[in-house]
């Protein structure tokens, strides 16, 4: 198995993207909850629902990693991922938010308890595919960071935390031909056509 180095800069970040997200939690009522984040279709609630299944989802995997298993990230795949959301959504407010406050505490210890040769081990996508447990602090990081931005609060993109866009902004530009036309990329960024419309990102 090929050794991965721990993600410390990435558990800091998650960790201290969860300590934001806490403090935006505060503001959550039986109210707002229900109304409509920035997403399309999802209310406050689905967006909590999310990130305190995502965070489950990871803690599942990373102990399964390290047990020697893989397991898959959503049981029941995306179908499975969007109904536990429609149904998790209807919780009331104060169990969403302890949910999600707990669902990353839980798995902010486990991050900090992974012992060095367990990053290297694989885990599964939602997709089906399978990467090294050391990239999970990155990917939740990054998850906190956009949805808490979602969630429509105090917290807008303007906030996300320069070391986070520093590392996903390369990916998202590498990513740019598949969700549109290179051509008009290419013009656009050569100031020789307007900004060309995206796919959504995946």
């Amino acid at each position: 198995m090929t050794s991965m180095e721990r993600p410390t800069t990435e558990i800091d970040g998650c960790r201290a993207a969860h300590g934001q997200l806490a403090d935006s939690l505060n503001a959550i009522t039986e109210r707002s909850a229900r109304r409509p984040s920035l997403l399309p279709d999802w209310s406050i609630a689905h967006v909590l629902c999310h990130l305190t299944n995502n965070a489950d989802a990871m803690t599942r995997r990373i102990e399964a990693a390290l047990d020697g298993r893989t397991v898959d990230q959503y049981p029941g795949g995306a179908a499975g991922r969007a109904h536990a959301i429609d149904r998790g959504a209807q919780r009331s407010a104060a169990d969403l938010v302890q949910q999600t406050r707990d669902s990353a505490s839980r798995l902010d210890s486990l991050f900090g308890s992974v012992p060095d040769e367990g990053w290297a081990r694989p885990v599964r996508t939602v997709a089906g595919t399978e990467h090294p447990l050391g990239l999970l602090p990155f990917r939740r990081w990054r998850e906190v960071e956009v949805h808490h931005a979602d969630l429509g609060l105090a917290f807008t993109p303007a906030d996300w935390s320069p070391e986070l866009v520093h590392r996903a902004l390369p990916r998202l530009i590498a990513g740019l031909p598949d969700r549109s036309s290179p051509t008009g990329l290419a013009a656009w960024l050569l100031g020789r056509g307007p900004a060309p419309d995206l796919d959504p990102w995946a």
